[in-house]
């Protein structure tokens, strides 16, 4: 069974969900979303199906969160195009 280790962290599943709440990107608040509905007992493969993510991919913010923290579950842009609006600013 999947646990978070919120102890840890010295969190409750109630700041994940306001983490959750206050997190400005979409995928941060899922991310957020996720171990906070594990924490309360719902198991990880009922959250996956629910957020029509793989279970793996739970798992493995799970896994980050439990390893590294809350700072584990920020989303960091890491590849791709630039968005457009971006790449058509005149250059100074």
């Amino acid at each position: 069974m999947l646990k978070v280790n919120l102890k840890t962290w010295q969190q409750t599943p109630e700041d994940l969900g306001e983490q959750a709440l206050q997190a400005s990107h979409p995928r941060t608040r899922e991310r957020f979303l996720a171990p906070y509905d594990i924490a309360q007992g719902t198991p990880a493969t009922q959250v996956a199906h629910q957020t029509q993510r793989n279970p793996q991919t739970l798992m493995e913010w799970v896994h980050r969160y439990n390893i590294a923290g809350p700072d584990a579950l920020i989303f960091c842009h890491t590849g791709g195009r630039s968005p457009l609006c971006l790449r058509s600013l005149p250059k100074a």
